[in-house]
């Protein structure tokens, strides 16, 4: 059976001379990685850079789980993000979050909309979006279903509290301009992400906040 859906690239890893897999949020199926043949070392790689919004056709396999999807196109160009170092650097943090914290397998009603959503307004956005992975992280907590409030967070972001609670109540343009340093911008990403870990009983270890902490400092 074939499908065609969107996808939303999160990560990719080589399969043989010529083939990925690519790990992905998808509108039908969820947290779910697909083999991708005849992708070469340079051609057709700018399709799979992260938070890649993708429409595809899946081929269903009987004989086994990991389904096959050809016929990628680009949905959107996301130019805004692609000629940004400081935004792609913000989309290489924001898919490693939900690669390494969404599992296979599982399907989050609304979180691909969600998602795409953020990665379109981050693509639209022109100024003052060094806070936007912050705010990621804060409505992600609700997009999972954990739905905190700011005193839920107060065991894991202990001095930041006043900050977070900013980021809860204001408006996201008015979040946005939260005079921060790219330090405490880093602490408070890792406070956030420890209360994550909390609820979902697994380790995140994410490599890129550490680009955001030079590239924001």
């Amino acid at each position: 059976m074939t499908t065609n859906t969107e996808l939303i690239v999160l990560h990719t890893t080589k399969f043989g001379e010529n083939s990925l897999v690519v790990h992905t949020l998808s509108r039908d199926y969820g947290r779910r990685s697909f083999l991708i043949r005849g992708v070469g070392k340079k051609s057709g790689m700018s399709l799979f850079l992260p938070l890649t919004l993708l429409e595809a056709d899946v081929v269903e396999s009987s004989k086994s789980t990991l389904y096959t999807a050809k016929n990628l196109v680009a949905r959107h160009p996301l130019m805004g993000i692609r000629n940004s170092v400081y935004k792609n650097s913000i989309t290489m943090f924001m898919s490693e979050v939900l690669f390494r914290i969404v599992r296979e397998g599982a399907y989050e009603q609304g979180l691909y909309e969600w998602c795409e959503k953020n990665i379109l307004l981050l693509d639209a956005m022109q100024e003052d979006f060094s806070n936007f992975h912050i705010r990621f992280l804060l409505e992600l907590t609700i997009a999972l279903g954990f739905s905190p409030e700011a005193k839920n967070l107060l065991p894991f972001v202990g001095d930041h509290y006043a900050v977070v609670e900013q980021f809860m109540k204001l408006p996201f343009a008015d979040s946005m301009l939260i005079p921060l340093t790219g330090p405490v911008r880093n602490e408070i990403a890792e406070e956030i992400l420890r209360y994550i870990e909390f609820h979902t009983e697994s380790a995140v270890n994410i490599n890129s906040l550490k680009v955001l902490r030079d590239l924001f400092a």
